[in-house]
């Protein structure tokens, strides 16, 4: 508001040019101003309402007037930002190491989201609207709201423009009563039963849901917002406070005589809006101020309706970004034109690679098949043949926890046809378990001590030799988490889950699924490249000189947590020339730090497994590190490669050459098939997605550094988002050709299921092992309500990560959690 006064109050002084605001504290303008020095004041109509706590002297005829509110500002020129850096880093003149004129894109940046920041509810990098298709209710108290994502990238072919389709959840707009009947389950009655207060750990859940909400209140005419701080800890009825002449008032009395408004739920504590002073608001009085980005977890349900809301096919997607360039909040505004900044409403154009699906090796009865996937989707079946390892399963259990006497009637039904499955795809599962299977309530999942107690009696019935647990439960389950813990640190076992909703109709791929995930597990593996990498890429892989492909990942808690840790995983390959066998490493390090902490002694763990199946350490390292956001990519590399390097120093006289490229699945760049057609003007997008095995690398990528983007799946739902992969540091020397070719022939590999993945498998599994990691500290016992309230107590700084429990040796060189 001050920013638009200022404008139109003293153009003059603006040299009559429109400037760009950041919404903060700074103004960037096209031309130089006479004076480097500007002081204005200005005042603005501020809405005075009656105060909410009673004075002498406001009588109750003054329901609302306008004050007039003097502000002074101060505007000085602190840097004058020049193009000619950009241009030279953009078309590669000047230093190779000059750096990207970082400041002045972001300049840019704020000069072209003028246009629509004022019409939309900024998010990061994103901008959202409800003139852009409506909000939909997700349930829970949250709306989702459809927007784009636009940002100004340095490229090929120049500065460039990403804009994407983007959708995310708010916080509905509603009384807080009415937002807390949809978001906690326990209170949806809450509108009928007016008398009832919060019992046991209602108070914390109510606490959690609505810490940090921003609010309005609706007994009285104010703009004024409110942020939630906490709750009371008495109920409304009995809240006293003191008002300006010492006097106590009881709130309810208060609210009964100023505004004649009868307070309902009594029984309720009230808002507290302030950390120092008390300053109470009935909930009832209170309603969620709109565009709040919902920050906690959304359940499965919200997230499959925001999911929904985003998927669109490739046609509609281009359509709905072309309307946002063309249309009034698109950053083609006349801001840019101030600036001499021009964007083209074009897509731009450019020519993609398709790279040829990799011949396969399966196995057939002992006879080695091979398979070239050539149907379009690029997934092959094993319909007559094996699995390349399968393995022998002789000695298994199963237990199942809850459940119908119906559905557990199902149980020999569905070890039989599991059995059969693994068989035709040349794994072997006995048909019999070692003791009959255990059928448990779903309770037993909710108590930590009892679940450890039946597992390990388990495991002592089978003399402590099982190489396989299946569970069977009857819906998902917060105990899901303890059960891999105990099972994978504390018995050693490696555990297969599964629903019984899935087991009333076994279907062959159900089955089939289940089985390869068995097989990986216990040490079997799914597929492999039938020429082997030396002679796929014969320049520098040579088959008895091994190299070893790691992946890495560090996985954050979600936003409104500020306490847990973040969990680190490492995974290496195994084995060589296949390089299709991963095993993992994972640390909890210090909550939301980016680099990896262990990094040394992880890699270093690794180094020594692999010397030991290998009977060689690897002569090159290939590094694929996910979780990177672009900010960070050079302190990562720096403090990364040097603990890889220490990690080598390890052992005498070894000096691998390090390839470390970073992986990045969350960006925005679309593409979009295009078929030109010579019998009219221009051409047509497709309504399909690129094919698998689509590489682009030039025009849309880095202007100096080596990146590409690979999209190695098919997009069977939606618009298919290519992977981008940025090499940081290459001692290996790749080509383009051979890089490409190598991770696309990796994607093949990953032992989960019959397709290519859109994730070098390395980075897939690390992101699996960190999110086992994760799962490793959730304890059901512990309530997380209580945990997440104590952390908001005053400290300097995150706590202490608590350590994960260690692996237990029969698991430690398996696949267990993929």
């Amino acid at each position: 508001m001050i920013k638009q006064k200022l404008v139109q109050d003293h153009s003059a002084a603006f040299s009559n040019v429109q400037t760009a605001f950041d919404g903060r504290k700074n103004i960037y303008s096209p031309v130089k101003f006479q004076n480097d020095k500007l002081e204005f004041y200005i005042s603005l109509p501020i809405p005075m309402a009656k105060s909410i706590w009673p004075s002498n002297e406001i009588s109750n005829t003054t329901e609302k007037h306008h004050e007039l509110k003097l502000f002074r500002v101060n505007i000085r020129l602190v840097s004058k930002l020049d193009g000619k850096e950009l241009s030279c880093y953009l078309s590669k003149e000047g230093e190779d190491w000059a750096p990207l004129p970082q400041e002045y894109l972001h300049a840019l940046d704020i000069v072209l989201r003028q246009g629509p920041i004022e019409k939309c509810i900024p998010v990061g990098r994103s901008l959202y609207s409800g003139s852009m298709g409506g909000t939909k209710d997700i349930g829970g108290g949250a709306v989702g709201l459809r927007g784009f994502f636009q940002s100004l990238r340095p490229t090929q072919q120049g500065l460039a423009l990403n804009v994407d389709f983007s959708v995310t959840a708010f916080h509905e707009s509603i009384g807080i009563i009415q937002y807390l009947q949809k978001r906690l389950e326990s209170l949806k009655d809450l509108s009928q039963r007016k008398t009832r207060g919060l019992v046991g750990e209602e108070k914390k859940e109510v606490e959690k849901a609505l810490k940090n909400i921003r609010v309005f209140v609706c007994h009285r005419e104010t703009d004024q917002r409110y942020r939630v701080h906490s709750l009371t800890n008495e109920a409304t009825e009995n809240l006293w406070f003191k008002d300006r002449d010492g006097k106590d008032l009881r709130l309810v009395d208060y609210f009964k005589d100023y505004y004649n408004f009868d307070i309902q739920f009594r029984n309720l504590p009230c808002l507290q809006i302030s950390k120092s002073k008390p300053c109470y608001l009935p909930m009832e009085l209170c309603v969620v101020c709109e565009g709040q980005k919902y920050l906690g977890k959304l359940s499965d349900d919200q997230t499959a309706k925001i999911l929904k809301m985003g998927c669109q096919r490739p046609r509609e997607r281009k359509a709905i970004i072309d309307r946002v360039m063309g249309g009034t909040f698109g950053p083609t505004s006349e801001h840019g034109r101030e600036f001499k900044l021009h964007v083209s409403r074009e897509m731009t154009r450019l020519n993609g690679r398709v790279l040829q699906p990799p011949k396969l090796k399966l196995g057939d009865n002992g006879h080695i098949t091979n398979l070239v996937p050539s149907r379009h989707d690029r997934q092959w079946n094993l319909l007559d043949s094996h699995v390349f390892e399968g393995t022998r399963i002789e000695r298994w259990a199963l237990i199942s926890f809850g459940g119908t006497p119906d559905q557990r009637s199902n149980i020999p039904r569905f070890m039989d046809q599991l059995s059969q499955r693994c068989e035709q795809l040349g794994i072997y599962l006995n048909k019999n378990t070692l003791i009959r299977p255990q059928f448990e309530p779903i309770q037993v999942l909710n108590n930590v001590t009892l679940l450890e107690s039946k597992l390990k009696k388990i495991h002592r019935a089978s003399s402590r030799n099982l190489q396989l647990l299946i569970c069977v439960m009857e819906r998902k389950h917060k105990g899901y988490a303890d059960l891999k813990r105990i099972a994978e640190t504390g018995v050693g076992v490696v555990t297969q889950c599964c629903l019984y909703p899935n087991l009333a109709k076994l279907g062959s791929q159900f089955l089939a699924n289940l089985a390869l995930k068995i097989n990986a597990k216990v040490g079997g593996c799914t597929v492999a490249l039938y020429n082997s990498l030396p002679s796929e890429v014969p320049r520098l892989f040579e088959l008895d000189d091994p190299a070893i492909f790691m992946g890495a990942d560090v996985t954050h808690p979600h936003p409104l947590d500020d306490s847990s840790p973040s969990i680190a995983a490492v995974v290496g390959s195994m084995n060589w020339p296949a390089a299709n066998k991963y095993i993992s490493r994972m640390r909890s390090q210090t909550h939301r730090q980016e680099i990896i902490q262990d990094l040394g002694e992880m890699v270093a763990e690794l180094l020594e497994d692999f010397y030991q199946e290998v009977n060689k350490l690897p002569k090159r390292i290939i590094f694929f590190r996910d979780g990177v956001s672009e900010t960070q990519f050079y302190k990562v590399l720096q403090e990364e490669l040097r603990a890889i390097r220490v990690a080598c120093s390890r052992f005498p006289t070894y000096k691998p050459a390090i390839t470390f490229m970073v992986v990045q699945k969350r960006h925005h760049t679309r593409l979009f098939p295009f078929k030109s057609d010579p019998s009219f003007a221009g051409g047509d997008v497709l309504d399909e997605n690129i094919p698998p095995g689509t590489v682009v690398d030039t025009v849309i990528t880095h202007p100096r550094e080596f990146d590409f983007y690979l999209c190695s799946h098919w997009g069977v739902k939606g618009t298919s988002r290519p992977t981008h992969y940025h090499v940081l540091w290459d001692e290996s020397r790749f080509t383009s050709d051979e890089l490409q070719k190598l991770v696309h022939n990796l994607c093949y590999t990953f032992v989960r299921c019959t397709k290519p993945v859109s994730l070098v498998p390395p980075a897939y599994y690390a992101h699996l092992a960190a999110y086992r990691g994760r799962l490793y500290l959730e304890r059901s016992d512990s309530p997380s309500i209580a945990k997440n309230t104590a952390a908001t107590l005053s400290r300097s700084g995150p706590p202490k990560a608590t350590p994960l429990p260690k692996l237990n040796d029969n698991v430690r060189k398996l696949m267990f959690y993929c």
